[in-house]
């Protein structure tokens, strides 16, 4: 783990964690990302957690880990979190996450099973909570179970179905959801492009949300922005990025995930 502590912070700080793709590491991916920067620059705590298996990839397979203290790497990095607002003056109402590949199936996973610990997450280029669940798999094993078919996008489900793994990751908790934007792009190769669909069916049916405004060339030329439901990109419930030509996976866009928090 490495925990970037930004200067003249103000306490309570919002907490962002950012969790690293497959063969990264928390350095790595610190060097990678503007966010120690920026929290210099907005006063701010980042949590760079760092995986425990050889290949650098997290554990989003085992029940352990989808479930809500259920043990596994989500709770290590929740863990994390607490350590953050105990130790540095985190702020418990504004704790954020972000991840890429790897990291972004394990921010789905936190905001699934840890509704109360994140406010809102960030996904470049993942696949659902739960899609790469895997029949037999621990949270203990190196390397973590592997979803092919997940990764290739055949694991199709309708949003009443995904939305129920959600739910049911956290029984009965009834609280706010975190709010969720999503980047993926059409040529990704690696977690195929079906799963940005999957994903924008999962959350919208976590919030009830069937409404959708689709806007072109935004932010970007080539990129379609969708927004569900009331607001705008920075405000609304869930917000995806639908990225023509990019693949695996798309480039940080950190502005916009610290404009989404709130934080800047």
């Amino acid at each position: 783990m490495y925990i970037k502590v930004g200067r003249n912070l103000k306490t309570p700080a919002p907490i962002i964690v950012a969790v690293h793709h497959c063969q990264g590491s928390a350095t790595g991916y610190s060097g990678a990302t503007k966010y120690p920067a920026l929290a210099d620059q907005h006063g701010f705590i980042v949590i760079y957690p760092n995986s425990k298996s050889g290949g650098g990839c997290f554990d989003v397979a085992s029940t352990a880990t989808l479930t809500h203290d259920g043990g596994g790497d989500s709770q290590t990095i929740v863990n994390m979190v607490k350590y953050a607002i105990e130790k540095h003056g985190g702020d418990p109402k504004r704790v954020f996450t972000v991840g890429t590949s790897s990291g972004a199936m394990m921010t789905n996973v936190l905001v699934g099973a840890y509704p109360d610990v994140f406010a809102a997450g960030s996904v470049y280029s993942g696949v659902p909570d739960g899609c790469f669940f895997v029949q037999g798999a621990t949270a203990t094993q190196d390397p973590p179970g592997w979803s092919n078919s997940c990764a290739n996008g055949q694991n199709i489900k309708t949003a009443q179905q995904w939305g129920d793994m959600v739910r049911g990751y956290y029984p009965g908790y009834t609280g706010t959801r975190p709010r969720m934007q999503i980047f993926h792009g059409t040529a990704d190769n690696t977690l195929r492009y079906q799963n940005y669909q999957e994903q924008l069916k999962q959350w919208s049916n976590v919030f009830g949300l069937t409404a959708v405004k689709n806007t072109t060339n935004t932010p970007r030329s080539g990129w379609t922005q969708s927004i569900y439901g009331e607001g705008t990109a920075t405000t609304a419930q869930l917000v995806g990025y639908s990225a023509q030509g990019v693949g695996h996976s798309v480039p940080q866009q950190e502005a916009m995930d610290l404009a989404f928090f709130g934080i800047a």
